[in-house]
Order: structure tokens, then C-alpha cells, then sequence
């Protein structure tokens, strides 16, 4: 074989080639890469000196049509880049590394085009089984692909139907703890700088928020909503400079996610604003870098990897769809003044 400028490409040793060099058969050279205790130490010798000569690696995926499974799991998140999500594939990582399982990632970067694409490329992969992170609220295309035999686990999403597996935290239940936090502290006027609602976890956080207003007493209309059209840095810094610009009163600022106040924690360090004197800031899913900020933020913990973790278990050992349902953990820093 050559290459386009037509230099020759060194081909792959195959096990063919290991058994002519032992001197023995194909048969022999499979059984001691995979039933060692049927060969003499003798052969075993033999071809295992051949294996090193020719620098012989199995090719695990002719042998895994063969035995027609794949120990191979596709996992699709939103952000790859976003540290909550490094931090969960760690988790999941770790799970199907006890098992001898290798993992396909996937960032979706919140594109149901893009996300199809993968979908579509992992199926057509022969994956053992799909953990996703959906990119909007729907799930129609993951149903049908379970309906064609692949396993799917829904992760940092809790399942809409009853019989899909899902591991995911309490949204609702953790922007109750951010919103409540900040109005004892005896901020009159919030902002939420919220993402699309066209993702889950921004309409749960979102209906979290208004209520631990209503649960205070507050008129919804005091809250400042400011929408990122994608959850990162850049558009939380914006997104903050949007809301002071608009000058809407606003004291403290609960956001979407981590990333999007690493954001606008920026920005108010460009306009010489303090945090918290001049600006409280909360945000959610407490990664890594939240503490190590020259001011440490307030935000709401997930259980990161162990979600993962869970999540991979469920895809490999579960026989029944469980939903699990974390509870998150207000972890209070100076970013809050609490």
C-alpha cells in the first residue's frame, strides 16, 4: 500500500504472520492470545517472541464482530470543554475501565444537528450502549434508536418516559438553594443569567428560581433574566455586561452554570466592580476551579463523578431502567458574602 505522494505505508502485521513466523497455526497463536493454559510454555515461548519480532497488535474490533459484541461506549455531552462535563466522563471513565470497556466521546456543543451526527456515527460504530446529554428537551431520536436494540442511559438529564435509565441531580431543587441564599443575604434585586430554554437543566433551574421567589414572598417581576445562547465564559461575560449596561438594579446574580461566572466574574473585573460588594455571585455545578478563584465562588455542588460513575454502572449491569436522582449541596464561598 502507498500513500497519496507515494511513499509505501508499512502494513500491519497480522496473526498470520505470527504463525508463520512460530512455526505453528493460526489456531495455536489464537489459543495462547486467549486460552494460554491449552499451549505448552514451550510454544507459548515461541510465539510470544514472534508477537514482539513483528510488533503484532490483535485487532480488537475484527474480534468483537466476531463474537458479535463491542466493548465499546459512546458518550455525547453538551461541552467537553466545560469542566462539570470533564469531570463527569472522568466518573464514567473510571467505571468502564473496571470492565475492560474504552469510550467514544462526543460534544454535541449544543447542536441537535451535531448531536444527530454523532448519534448516528456511534450506532453505526456498534456501540455497547449511548450515554447522552441531550443538547435540547426532546428525546424522540434516542427512543427510536433504542427501539433498533442500543442501550441508552440519559445523563445529567432525568428521563421523561418511565423506562429510560437516567442519572441526574435535582435542578429545581438546587436554584431553590442558590435564590434563597442570596435573598438572606438581603438582595433585593437578583439577576439570573439563564441559557436556552430548549435545554432541560436550564428550564429546571429556571423554574427553581422563581420559585424560591414565590416561596419568599417575592414578585417574580423583581427578577432580571438574561439568556447566553451558549453556556460558556465568553457568553457569561457578555451576558453581564448586558446586564449592567441595562442598569436594572440588580445586586446579585445567580448563574446558569460555573463557566458562564467565570464569565462574568470578568467582566466586573474590567469595570472595576467588587464581588460582592458591588455585585453577589452564585454559581452552579461547583467545579474544580470554583474554589481556587482569587474570589472563591459560591455554587451549588453535583456530585460530578460520581454521576459518571453511575451512570456507566447503570449502562453495563442494570436490567431494569433506574432513575437516579441526586440531591446538589450549597457549598457557600466569598463570591456571596455569606
Amino acid at each position: 500500500m502507498t500513500t497519496t505522494n507515494g511513499s509505501a505505508v508499512p502494513r500491519r502485521a497480522g496473526i498470520a504472520d505470527v504463525a508463520r513466523l512460530a512455526g505453528v497455526s493460526v489456531g495455536t497463536v489464537s489459543n495462547v492470545l486467549n486460552r494460554p493454559d491449552r499451549v505448552t510454555e514451550k510454544t507459548r515461548s515461541r510465539v510470544q517472541a514472534a508477537i514482539e519480532e513483528l510488533s503484532f497488535v490483535r485487532n480488537a474490533s475484527a474480534r468483537q464482530l466476531r463474537q458479535g459484541r463491542n466493548r465499546t461506549v459512546g458518550a455525547i455531552v453538551l461541552d467537553i470543554t466545560n469542566p462539570f462535563f470533564t469531570e463527569v466522563v472522568r466518573g464514567v471513565e473510571d467505571r468502564l475501565a473496571e470492565d475492560e470497556y474504552t469510550l467514544m466521546l462526543g460534544s454535541s456543543d449544543e447542536d441537535t444537528v451535531r448531536e444527530e451526527r454523532l448519534l448516528r456515527r456511534f450506532e453505526e460504530q456498534g456501540v455497547h450502549g449511548l450515554l447522552v446529554t441531550p443538547s435540547h428537551t426532546g428525546i424522540e431520536t434516542l427512543l427510536r434508536m433504542r427501539e433498533r436494540g442500543v442501550t441508552v442511559v440519559l445523563l445529567d438529564r432525568s428521563s421523561p418516559v418511565p423506562d429510560m435509565a437516567s442519572v441526574a441531580v435535582d435542578d429545581v431543587r438546587g436554584a431553590v438553594l442558590a435564590v434563597a441564599h442570596l435573598l438572606e443575604q438581603g438582595h433585593e434585586r437578583i439577576a439570573f443569567l439563564n441559557g436556552p430554554l430548549t435545554i432541560r437543566q436550564c428550564v429546571d433551574r429556571r423554574e427553581g428560581v422563581l420559585r424560591a421567589l414565590a416561596d419568599a414572598g417575592r414578585d417574580p417581576e423583581s427578577l432580571v433574566e438574561v439568556t447566553v445562547e451558549s453556556l460558556n465564559a465568553d457568553h457569561g461575560a457578555r451576558a453581564m455586561r448586558d446586564l449592567l449596561d441595562g442598569d436594572a438594579g440588580a445586586t446579585a446574580t445567580f448563574c446558569v452554570n460555573d463557566f458562564t461566572a467565570l464569565g462574568a466574574l470578568r467582566t466586573l473585573r474590567e469595570r472595576g466592580l467588587r464581588c460582592p460588594q458591588d455585585m453577589a455571585l452564585v454559581g452552579y455545578d461547583d467545579v474544580s476551579f470554583a474554589a481556587e478563584l482569587a474570589t472563591p465562588l459560591t455554587s451549588v455542588r453535583q456530585p460530578t463523578h460520581e454521576m459518571g460513575w453511575r451512570a456507566a454502572d447503570l449502562l453495563l449491569t442494570s436490567a431494569e431502567p433506574e432513575q437516579v436522582l441526586y440531591q446538589p449541596e450549597l457549598v457557600v464561598r466569598a463570591s456571596s458574602g455569606g
